[in-house]
């Protein structure tokens, strides 16, 4: 099977860029990332690229700023990017931005996402104060397809995480983020081999593929 030809977008530490990298590199993952692109000059994420040989790129926002609409054109710009790149799926690994109808109409279903908590609960920022907030006795992380709406695309796959008693929002964080860092390489070796439909707002994990 020839290997599924990814792009990242990262913000921040790369984490779940590093789960991606260390899954290909492990041979459970059939996919190669083709390229890393960040709106974060000297984030972690593109050291990680740069440390393992990936194609890394900055793309900077306030570069935008003089256009009407400077989140399109600047989700153009990376449109542009991936194509070159010839990416077949779009990961977004800590990307603290919300992406466009550009990119998203461009990759109907193959952009995924992965977020803190057992969507739909508790979409969108602080996912985790959010939980403890609301005295949950399970959280955990979602992977999902990106939509228009913030975090309410079709849901992939799920991992519970129970809520201690004595959790802060760094405990649980941290033990939330070890299940992302399994989960996520899942599912897009899921993409890879065929095995995700979608219907409407449902995915579905197939037993083969079509």
């Amino acid at each position: 099977m020839t290997p599924i030809r990814l792009g990242v977008l990262a913000s921040g530490r790369g984490s779940n860029l590093q789960a991606i990298i260390d899954a290909i590199e492990s041979n459970t993952l059939d996919a190669t990332i083709a390229v890393v692109v960040s709106n974060k000059k000297g984030s972690m994420a593109i050291e990680r690229a740069q440390q393992h040989g990936i194609q890394d790129i900055f793309l900077d926002p306030k570069s935008m700023e003089g256009e009407s609409n400077p989140r399109q054109v600047y989700d153009q710009k990376i449109l542009e990017v991936l194509k070159e790149h010839e990416v077949e799926l779009v990961l977004l690994a800590g990307y603290m931005k919300i992406v466009t109808p550009v990119l998203i109409d461009a990759y109907q279903s193959r952009m995924m996402n992965i977020h803190p908590s057992l969507l739909p609960s508790f979409p969108g920022l602080g996912a985790q104060k959010q939980a403890l907030y609301a005295g949950v006795k399970v959280s955990g992380c979602t992977v999902h397809f990106v939509t228009e709406g913030v975090d309410e695309g079709p849901i992939i796959l799920q991992t519970a995480v129970s809520v201690h008693e004595d959790d802060t929002v760094d405990s649980l964080s941290a033990r939330i983020l070890e299940q992302e860092h399994q989960l996520f390489p899942q599912a897009v070796q899921l993409f890879a081999e065929g095995r995700i439909g979608v219907e409407e707002r449902r995915a579905r994990v197939l037993e083969t593929a079509p």
